[in-house]
């Protein structure tokens, strides 16, 4: 399986799933609307991306490093938000906002990648 492809699909999960706790259903007591909210939309914009890699394999890289540094932009922000106290600011949030970033800078490095690859094969 494509790496790039493996990788969008688990993180739009990661971002369902940490929607899913903010909203109160997967986890109770983390409940924080904005958050669940920006977590839903991310993890919808991975979703589709995966929809594109697996429709059009030829835009695997260019949807790759598009919806996944938007997901790393909207990580940010996110770290941004519970820096200055707008976000929540739960050992979990820290925890899974750091595992994120790390996650998607290796998603965005296998997908630079790849086309150094290619390129390198057609020498």
């Amino acid at each position: 399986m494509n790496s790039t492809r493996l990788l969008v699909i688990i993180e739009a999960a990661a971002f369902f799933s940490a929607a899913l706790a903010h909203f109160g259903i997967l986890i109770n007591g983390y409940q924080h609307l904005l958050a669940a909210r920006a977590e839903g939309v991310i993890g919808l914009v991975l979703f589709v991306g995966w929809i594109l890699i697996l429709a059009r394999p030829s835009w695997t890289r260019r949807t790759g490093l598009t919806v996944q540094g938007f997901a790393l932009l909207g990580t940010l922000v996110g770290i941004y938000t519970i820096a200055v106290g707008i976000g929540p600011r739960t050992v979990p949030d820290l925890i899974y906002h750091a595992c994120m970033v790390a996650l998607l800078i290796f998603g965005l490095t296998i997908a630079i990648r790849a086309r150094q690859r290619q390129d390198f094969r057609e020498m």
